[in-house]
This record gives structure tokens, sequence and C-alpha cells, in this order.
């Protein structure tokens, strides 16, 4: 068997990309490395391989890590692609398997193209006839759609914002409390910005309000600790770090001013997170603690959904730390947020499978751990926690969800009970449209991609019986 190193690799697509998002044309990449015009559209057109020579050029010139750039493509794009090319409006077609793998993998612009398509679709079809009428349109691609493929673009870390933090929190103390007494004394004195506690009254359906005129940050009394944390965190990094926060949403090009306003306000609280939990020593804990989330919660002060979202943001290069994805899921199934890590087992639109154990996850402050297995065989470990109604008052309890590959089970605390390679995993699917798992009793709607095979002399265990091909 050739060993790794003598495996030829053709990354033209990846090289494609890369070139794309560094805004160069073919002839100044090739004068960049020292190569010919010509030798780089056949690298991009893998009629030719990369050299471990060439690796290093691209290493060395564009700083890129050779690893991330010859590990395999993630399963995100052809899952994806396959999702969309099941809708009804297209299905007939029966575009096979083999082909979306071909286009996902070999034309990932052309992947990324057909989704912004989808989601517009997506959009307008829930937007009433009568309102596509009207003067005032809505947008081709939702705001939040678009921010979430931006973060999703940028492998939810954004390094020039982490730095700035992480040089803030050099000068601040380490425990929490301390930490806030330190960061309303920096707001004062920097910004001339004092802190208030009021009562919930007084800003009646607001957990925080700016007083422009009196330069008065005022809380509300239903904050948690944590929550007053992050909140004053979050007013000294929009003072502090507003060049690099800006600089960065004009890198992400937003198509409307909504965008551009929600890509600042996310960016803000990635800063925030970012001041609580700095980079290397937040790393260090979670790593030291083999990810015990309930005691990083106490060490740095936060809830378990801001501890959440950070662990799914470290990925920097050279001291990346585990790739977590990340699901709010609300108690009707649907997800409230997402990020999708290195790979996300379910689909992208609509809800996650039911035989997912997190939507039963406890609010008893008890980490709910389970291994699952995809369609395909890929395994995963999962960690949910339920959220306290805390200060928002909402009727529904949502649960936090963290996932990654069952690979790195060794390197959490929670996943010690699961036998991550041999041990019974649940069986789980994209969701129940796309899911093509045949003996399911847990299946809510039959698979789009599959004809249904009904007769009256039989009912099967598991609902809607489908031919096999």
């Amino acid at each position: 068997m050739a060993e790794p190193a003598d495996r030829k690799l053709y990354l033209g697509p990846k090289l494609r990309v890369l070139r794309r998002e560094l805004g160069l044309n073919q002839t100044q990449m090739a004068e960049e490395l020292g190569i010919s015009p010509s030798y780089l559209n056949h690298l991009e057109r893998n009629q030719r391989p990369l050299t471990a020579q060439m690796l290093l050029r691209l290493a060395n010139t564009y700083d890129i890590d050779i690893r991330d750039f010859t590990a395999p493509a993630a399963e995100g794009g052809p899952r994806e692609l396959g999702e969309i090319l099941s809708d009804a409006l297209v299905r007939d077609i029966g575009v096979t398997r083999d082909e979306v793998l071909e286009v996902a993998e070999n034309y990932p612009g052309v992947t990324e193209a057909v989704a912004r398509f989808y989601r517009a679709l997506s959009d307008l079809r829930r937007v009433p006839g009568a309102a596509l009428a009207g003067a005032e349109r809505p947008p081709l691609v939702a705001p939040v759609d678009w921010l979430r493929e931006m973060i999703a673009r940028a492998g939810n870390h954004f390094a020039e914002i982490d730095a700035g933090a992480e040089s803030i929190a050099a000068d601040l103390p380490e425990d929490p409390a301390l930490l806030q007494a330190a960061l309303r004394t920096r707001l004062k004195d920097g910004h001339g910005m004092s802190v208030q506690i009021v009562r919930g009254d007084l800003i009646a359906g607001r957990l925080r309000h700016y007083d422009m005129h009196r330069r008065r940050l005022m809380l509300s009394e239903r904050l948690p600790a944590s929550g007053r944390l992050f909140a004053i965190a979050w007013h000294l990094v929009a003072q502090d770090l507003a060049d690099a926060i800006a600089a960065q949403v004009a890198r992400a090009a937003p198509p409307d001013e909504d965008s551009r306003r929600l890509a600042t306000i996310a960016l803000t609280n990635y800063a925030a997170a970012a001041l609580v939990m700095p980079y290397d020593r937040f790393r260090q804990a979670a790593e030291q603690s083999r990810h015990d989330l309930l005691l990083l919660c106490d060490r740095f002060g936060v809830s378990i959904e801001q501890l959440a979202h950070r662990l799914t943001s470290l990925n920097r290069t050279g001291a990346r730390g585990v790739p977590f994805f990340m699901a709010k899921i609300d108690r009707a199934g649907q997800i409230a947020k997402r990020f999708d890590g290195e790979a996300w087992p379910f689909a992208r639109y609509g809800g996650t499978c039911p035989r997912w154990d997190a939507h039963d996850a406890p609010a008893s402050g008890t980490v709910a751990s389970q291994l699952i297995e995809t369609v395909e065989g890929k395994r995963f470990v999962t960690l949910a926690i339920g959220l306290p109604r805390g200060a928002t008052q909402a009727r529904g309890r949502s649960v936090v969800a963290l996932g990654c590959e069952a690979k790195h089970a060794a390197r959490i605390v929670h996943a010690d009970g699961l036998d991550a390679e041999r041990g019974e995993a649940t069986g789980v699917g994209p969701s129940c449209p796309l899911c093509e798992r045949r003996a399911c009793p847990d299946r809510a709607l039959p698979p789009l991609t599959r004809a249904l095979d009904l007769h009256s002399y039989e009912r099967t265990a598991a609902p809607y019986p489908f031919r096999r091909v």
C-alpha cells in the first residue's frame, strides 16, 4: 500500500477557492508562486497533482495550514446539495449521488451558488403572495441566512478580533467577579460609561439598555451574573475593538443594511466572548479539564450557551480545539441557532432527527451524552443540556447541544461512559423527508427520495414503508 506521502493530491477546486478568496487572477497567483499561468491552470483543473514542493510554496506564500488544505472535503457540501436536489421542484430529474458528489467536490463554487439560490427560493416561499406585490420586496437572501453562511465560511473564527480581545484580557484579572469589576472600571475610566443594575420594570422588555445622554449602561436585575459580565464586556469591546469589527464586517460584504447590522452585533458578541474567554487560556482550560462543561462555566463565569458558542470558535491555525458543532433547539424541535463545525450530521434546512436525544435533555445542570451514527456509518458524540427559562421568561425551554466526531471522544470527560468505536450507537438521519433508514419506528414523514410501498394485507412496524429503489 502506498504511504500517505506518496498519494497524489488533486486539489484543484481548493486551489481555485483559495485564489478567489485572495482576490487574485491566475497570472497574479502564478507570479507569486514562481510558476507559469498554464501550469497553475493545469493544477486548478486537476490535470496535474500538487507536489510537496508546491504545497510548501503555498504554505509559505499565503500562510495556510497544509493539514487543513490537504484534508478531505467536508461532507456538508455533498449533503447540502443532495438535500437541495431532493426538492419537489427538481426531484423528477433524478440526479444521482455520484453526480452530486462530483459537483460538490470539484466545483464548490457551483455548490455554493446553488445553495444561495435555494435559500432565496425558500425565503420567497415563506412570503405570502400579496407581500410580493408590495412596494417593498424582501431581500433575496434573508439576513440571518447570510450571517450563518458568512460565519460558516470563516469557520466561526475571526483571528484579528480574537487577538485584540486577548490583548485586552492580558491586563485584566481572571476571576469572573474581579473581572466584572475591572471591566466596569475600564468602561468608566476609558469611555466615561457607568454601569447600573436597575429594576426590571424600569427597562421593561429589555435586558440591557444604554442611555446615551447619561452615558449609563442599565442592566436588568433579572440578568444572572454571567449575563451581566457578558453585557459589560460587550459594551467595552464595542468601543475598544470597533475598528477590527468594522473591518471584518466590510470584508464580509453584507448585501444590505439589515445584514450589516446583524453582522456587527454578531461579531461584537464574538469579541465579548473572546474577552471573557481569551483564546489560549480558554483552550488550555478546555483541554486540561477534558471539556468539562459545568467546570468551565464556573471557571469563566459564563452560561452554558455562551460556553458552547465559544467552543465552536477554537479554530486558530496551529492551536485548534475540538471541532464542535452546536445547536440551540426549542421545544418544538426547531433550530434557533446553529454552528456547523467540521461536520454537521443533520439536514441544513428544517429540523433534526427525532431519534436524537438532545431534545429531551434535563434542565438540572446535567450533561446528557449520546453516541449517534448516521446512515453513512459516521459516528458522533453529542452533549446536551437544558437551559433554564431565565431572564427572558419565555414559555418554552430550549436545549443547547454540542457534538463532534466520535474520534475526539477521549478528549471529552462527558463521553467516558461511551464506547465511541464499538459501542451501540443510536441510528439517526438528516431529517425524516431525506432519511432512507427503512426500519425506523420514529419516522414522522416518508422520504422524498423514495416511492411508498403500501399494501392492504400488511402493516409494518415502521411507518411509511418505501421501496428500496
